[in-house]
């Protein structure tokens, strides 16, 4: 009884995966629900498990692959048992969006059994019994069991051995596949890669690797050798154009690239910007700080409990378009943007209104740690009524931000600045924050944004009514 190991989908805007690693070898028993792999999906590394017992027969795509929802990957079957018509059908190169095409025209004509194919397909996982000779026994295709997206635990250190390697030419007949961490890290520690052996895929150097060298120590002669013998100048030899190098695109960036073509283009963004006093929150969040160091307010947490605020007062902010309809959330689930080495994710504060300052900061912090690690489920960054993107901390003034669809708003925080300015004739030194927010004119109009800034602003200008 063979069944089918498909790319399964694992978050809900995944719609295709880069296989990261097998756990499993050809030849190994595996067990319904063991993790026989780790899946890189646009947002997180997950485990896929294992939806029948027996042995990992066929590994039909190699580590470091893609391919789409609902492609036969691997074949799990009886040590004995005939697996030729599956190893076929995976020869065939049928992609697996033309079998869903296939399937939604069967359903539209009204086939048997297609609304149910179609669910699999969607669902990104199916198990076929097959007899010795591929046909189907008495049972229908059944839908994978929901095991398959339970535990979506990602692999320490998998998106580091998963991420994108650049081949690097070392004179010699040996090729070294190196991640772009590792190579930073190897460059900036003045190590010579060639003497490393990698642990990653296909003996990829990562990230552990470089630090395991460097914790060693034994790199370092060579490094202080190679100073030595570095000339104080040379005349540098310019032949034709630049070289460069192609890497294949993360699912991250490229989930980044589709949703920046549907939003910036497609949604009509209007910007309104206004300028805070930010002294009274910063000594609130000094005194704060003070009565309890552990805690740990940041600007940023007052900034997220202020915008709830805001938030839950004007209600037609808190709303996302939704083709012929306006929805209005009853909570301020507040998106918080967190850069990324492959990019940006926004981890959500849920209910950010009910919550004190001291829980935003803690889950702020944890989220943060989880997101960087790719350790995020997807219910923890999908599903936001409102996002906050702050570039504050790089030093950045004011910048505009683009909505995440289907919100309806995104506000973008610049960094406090020390400036004069005239208070009751006199010149005296505020610290100064400057914020954008950018609508979607089909859900916000400019009044509504406006009036949304202004109770944004007096809150934070006077942080004490937080609580009233």
């Amino acid at each position: 009884m063979a069944t089918q190991v498909v790319m399964p989908k694992l978050s809900p805007t995944m719609e295709e995966g880069q296989l990261a690693r097998w756990l499993k070898k050809e030849g190994d028993k595996v067990s319904v629900g063991e993790p026989i792999a780790e899946v890189d999906t646009d947002k997180a590394t997950m485990e896929m498990q294992a939806l029948g017992t027996g042995v990992l027969r066929k590994i039909l795509i190699k580590e470091g692959e893609t391919a789409p929802l609902g492609q036969l990957i691997a074949i799990i079957a009886e040590p004995d048992e005939d697996i030729s018509a599956l190893e076929a059908k995976a020869g065939s190169g049928q992609p697996a969006a033309e079998n869903k095409e296939k399937i939604e025209q069967k359903a539209e004509a009204g086939g048997d059994g297609a609304e149910q194919e179609l669910a699999q397909v969607e669902r990104g996982g199916e198990r076929t019994q097959e007899t010795i000779k591929g046909a189907p026994l008495r049972g229908e295709r059944g839908g994978a069991p929901d095991s398959q997206t339970q535990d979506r635990r990602p692999a320490q250190d998998s998106s580091e051995a998963s991420g994108n390697g650049s081949s690097v030419s070392t004179g010699e007949a040996r090729r070294l596949i190196v991640s772009p961490i590792a190579a930073r890290m190897a460059a900036d520690a003045g190590i010579n890669l060639r003497t490393l052996t990698g642990s990653g895929p296909s003996g990829r150097i990562i990230k552990r690797d470089i630090e395991a060298a460097i914790q060693a120590g034994d790199q370092q002669p060579e490094k202080l050798a190679r100073a030595a013998e570095r000339p104080a100048y040379q005349q540098p030899e310019v032949e034709g154009a630049s070289a460069y190098r192609d890497e294949t695109m993360t699912q991250m960036r490229q989930t980044i690239a589709r949703r920046l073509t549907t939003s910036l283009g497609p949604v009509p963004h209007f910007f309104l910007t206004t300028e805070i006093e930010m002294d009274q929150a910063a000594e609130m969040r000094r005194r704060i700080n003070e009565l309890d160091p552990q805690l740990k307010i940041s600007i940023n947490d007052i900034i997220i409990k202020v915008a709830a605020a805001a938030l839950i007062q004007h209600p037609q902010v808190n709303a996302s378009f939704q083709d012929k309809n306006v929805r209005y959330y009853e909570s301020a689930d507040i998106g918080v943007a967190v850069a990324i080495e492959d990019g940006l994710i926004t981890p959500i504060v849920r209910a950010a209104e009910r919550k004190t300052l001291s829980q935003i900061a803690g889950e702020v912090r944890e989220l943060a740690e989880r997101a960087r690690s790719r350790k995020l489920r997807p219910e923890e960054y999908t599903g936001a009524t409102f996002s906050i993107s702050n570039l504050g901390m790089f030093g950045i003034d004011e910048f505009t931000a683009v909505i995440n669809p289907p919100e309806a708003a995104i506000l973008a925080v610049g960094a406090m600045t020390p400036k004069p300015v005239v208070r009751d004739g006199e010149i005296v030194v505020r610290q100064l924050m400057r914020v954008t927010m950018s609508c979607d004119h089909r859900v916000v109009d400019g009044a509504t944004g406006a009036r949304f800034l202004q109770t944004f602003k007096r809150i934070l200008e006077n942080p004490l009514y937080l609580i009233v």
